[in-house]
């Protein structure tokens, strides 16, 4: 028998291994939980709208159709509900690009006192539930005379207004509501972008006298070309998706369809009508024209296009 040391040769304990630690399965282990997620609730959904948006669908009964259900769009309550989505869209984008991008120069800014109180303060309504929200609008801007709204209109001599009876109050209701709500959302966006801008290079431009609107437009606006473009993005986003904003007003029943949306035409149709595989012809709709949108704004800013030479 050899004395001496024993060499052990460079082999795994376990000839077998630990299936479950093993090098080539956990990757996809870490990964699992998010395919599962991906494929049941967005891939799954999508693909099954689909399939019902070529079917007419009611219930025990399911019949492919073919083009039938997007053929049916071609009708005056789906050509209002596109007509508003876009008009509020429109109006949406107006007051929550700017507006934000404005107010959140001057909370940057040394010059605005209680920063901190106003950044909480224009974040909380993004906290409050919506339902609330427009019970208090519906009673600020009822249709009586003694409402808030219309006593401040009779104080200044104008007449009261009917607001949920006409498309432009009605419309700016919806707006108003969804400014109120989205404004702080939009003005931490532009802060965050804010913050990241060197700030030698508003020291260089005050040097070589630079006022605060050459620097505004010459320094601040370009850098913050990408939060903007991801700001306008979104906000195309949830302004063709809008329903509850119209929702809490007229419970999407309103009168002479003034508040109905493309969202609202679609829970129409589908949880009042029963109607799903119409319905489901409404949502692919609806999300190619976010996608056309979107894409034709993201080409016109030049996202698609190499970058600027300097």
């Amino acid at each position: 028998m050899k004395t001496g040391t024993t060499v052990l040769a460079n082999k795994p304990v376990n000839k077998k291994g630990n299936f479950l630690l093993s090098q080539k399965l956990a990757p996809y282990l870490f990964v699992s939980p998010f395919v599962i997620t991906f494929v049941l609730f967005l891939a799954y959904p999508i693909i099954d709208s689909v399939v019902m948006s070529f079917q007419h669908i009611v219930p025990g009964e399911t019949t492919f159709v073919g083009t039938e259900n997007y053929r049916n769009l071609l009708n005056p309550h789906f050509a209002k509900a596109i007509s508003n989505s876009a008009l509020y869209t429109f109006w949406t984008l107006i007051i929550l690009i700017p507006l934000p991008l404005l107010l959140a120069v001057l909370l940057n800014s040394g010059l605005t006192p209680f920063r901190t109180f106003f950044k909480s303060a224009l974040f909380m309504p993004a906290l409050t539930s919506i339902i609330v929200a427009g019970a208090i609008f519906r009673l600020i801007f009822g249709d009586m005379d003694t409402a808030l709204a219309n006593s401040f209109l009779i104080w200044l001599g104008f007449d009261p207004i009917k607001w949920k009876l006409s498309a432009g109050p009605g419309m700016f209701l919806m707006v108003a509501l969804a400014s109120w709500r989205w404004m702080g959302v939009n003005i931490l966006y532009f802060l965050s972008g804010l913050q990241n801008i060197p700030r030698e290079l508003y020291e260089s431009a005050s040097i070589d006298g630079a006022n605060a609107l050459t620097k505004f437009w010459k320094i601040t606006v370009p850098l913050l070309k990408p939060v903007t473009i991801y700001v306008l993005t979104i906000s195309i986003y949830g302004g063709f998706a809008m329903f509850t904003e119209s929702y809490v007003f007229w419970s999407n029943h309103s009168p002479a369809n003034i508040g109905l949306t493309i969202v609202g035409y679609l829970y129409q149709q589908s949880f009042e009508f029963f109607n799903m595989g119409f319905g489901s012809a409404i949502g692919m709709t609806l999300l190619f024209i976010v996608l056309a949108v979107n894409l034709i704004q993201l080409k016109f800013f030049g996202m698609f296009g190499k970058d600027d030479e300097s």
